[in-house]
């Protein structure tokens, strides 16, 4: 549907079946009109007003859009790379911030285009990025971050990452990628009044997130707390993420990592953590009290042997509970969909086989859409976004299924038929419109060889 025709009425038409995140039958399918969703049709009904235009959705699967809450687009470029393919958090961390180091605009620009397509053809069409490095030559990292998001037409929020405390200081990251705070809290402030954007429709959201407890200060953390408060933007940083992160808490601050998060100003529910895996009943109850969401990195977690998040248990208490695929350095993929397959079986794991579909594709939309504070994403409903995604089980790993939902996590889905962003197709017949995945992939590819061997 091109801009021209944006205001005019498309019904994607009696779906094979549909998943709303809520309660309502979209069964006779979705009407879309203006960028939002105008009407939800129940099963053997037609449109309350006629349509314009017409998509026989009967061989697709309909979704909302996948919502990503926590990614690193630039790790694209570092994916399997041998020296830490079987490494736990901190020594990955050490042997690959050096190469990270070496970062370079260009190395930017194509990493996040890698990240961010591969996620839409998952039917992913909003993502959360934290960057956090800004060595020298990179200093407009979000901004060229900003204009990949664009020129794909997806939503993102794009969190302007930062490390503080480096090696000579106690962190972890070399000083080599480590910033002043009084350079981190300007850029800061500019990224969010050049880039922010409010209201339901918003395309580029920016947020402040220093990048984790062993790599920040604990004043910049408390700069950050107040600035996000001042401009009203979301918090975000990696928390709980492996025992060893607890252990330096307590070593450097005296301080549990709910406790130090609190002593910091970033216990509310402006803050959503990556990761989440360590929190114990009272922390847990401490974090859905003041309503500070989870973003859940099952595969990540699973990679680096960092634990399993008690993702019913934090839901129970009222934390936001959403999905993020992590960096593709510890994934090693940006793919949605597969990410709501590995949370179900993950957390089958821990709480039995009653884990539904459902509740997983549940993370994976509206439960991430609202950890973001993006209402207007993540479910079918009238006056929501018309952010969708379409799936066809034509495949032969879906021969012989019979529940078309369940179908798309049990028999693994990888890939969207079809997406759309704000009532415009992104991704057609399995293809991102404009982009060469050819080309993409080729200078990609050279850009990780470089970055890893230091040229």
């Amino acid at each position: 549907m091109n801009q021209a025709h944006a205001k005019q009425r498309l019904w994607l038409k009696n779906p094979l079946a549909a998943f709303t995140a809520n309660d309502l039958d979209a069964g006779g399918g979705v009407v879309i009109s203006g960028g939002t969703i105008a009407e939800v049709v129940g099963t053997g009904k037609s449109p309350a007003v006629p349509c314009e235009e017409v998509f026989d959705a009967g061989r697709h699967v309909i979704t909302p859009g996948l919502v990503n809450t926590h990614h690193h687009f630039y790790q694209t470029l570092t994916r399997a790379w041998a020296p830490v393919a079987n490494a736990e958090l901190f020594p990955w961390l050490k042997n690959l911030y050096p190469v990270w180091a070496r970062l370079t605009p260009r190395d930017l620009e194509l990493a996040t285009t890698a990240a961010l397509a591969e996620l839409l053809l998952s039917g992913c069409t909003t993502a959360a990025d934290h960057h956090y490095l800004f060595p020298g030559g990179l200093e407009e990292a979000i901004d060229i971050q900003v204009q990949v998001v664009r020129a794909l037409g997806m939503r993102a929020t794009l969190t302007r990452g930062s490390m503080s405390l480096g090696e000579d200081d106690g962190g972890l990251p070399p000083q080599s990628t480590v910033q002043d705070p009084e350079v981190i809290l300007a850029d800061s402030d500019r990224l969010v009044a050049a880039y922010h954007e409010r209201g339901e429709d918003a395309v580029i959201q920016i947020a402040l997130a220093p990048c984790s407890p062993f790599s920040v200060t604990r004043d910049l953390m408390a700069e950050s707390a107040a600035l996000a408060e001042k401009l009203d933007v979301r918090l975000h940083t990696h928390l709980a993420e492996t025992l060893d992160e607890e252990d330096f808490c307590r070593g450097r601050f005296g301080l549990r990592t709910v406790d130090y998060l609190e002593s910091v100003g970033w216990l509310t529910d402006r803050t959503w953590v990556g990761h989440g895996i360590h929190f114990d009943d009272a922390e847990i109850t401490r974090l859905g009290a003041a309503g500070t969401g989870v973003a859940h990195c099952p595969t990540s977690n699973m990679r680096l042997a960092s634990g399993t998040a008690r993702i019913l248990e934090l839901e129970a208490a009222g934390v936001p509970v959403g999905l993020g695929v992590d960096g593709s350095a510890s994934n090693d993929a940006s793919n949605m969909i597969q990410e709501a397959r590995q949370a179900l079986y993950l957390q089958r794991l821990r709480y039995g086989a009653g884990v539904s579909v459902e509740r997983a594709l549940g993370w994976a939309t509206r439960g991430s859409a609202r950890v973001l504070g993006r209402d207007s994403l993540g479910e079918i409903a009238p006056g929501r976004q018309a952010d969708l995604a379409l799936f066809m089980l034509d495949e032969l790993r879906f021969s012989g299924s019979h529940d078309p939902v369940a179908a798309l996590l049990l028999c693994g889905a990888d890939r969207a038929d079809r997406v759309m962003v704000g009532g415009q197709w992104r991704v057609v017949d399995g293809q991102i419109p404009g982009l060469d995945l050819g080309t993409l992939i080729a200078e990609h590819s050279r850009a990780a060889r470089r970055l890893v061997n230091g040229g």
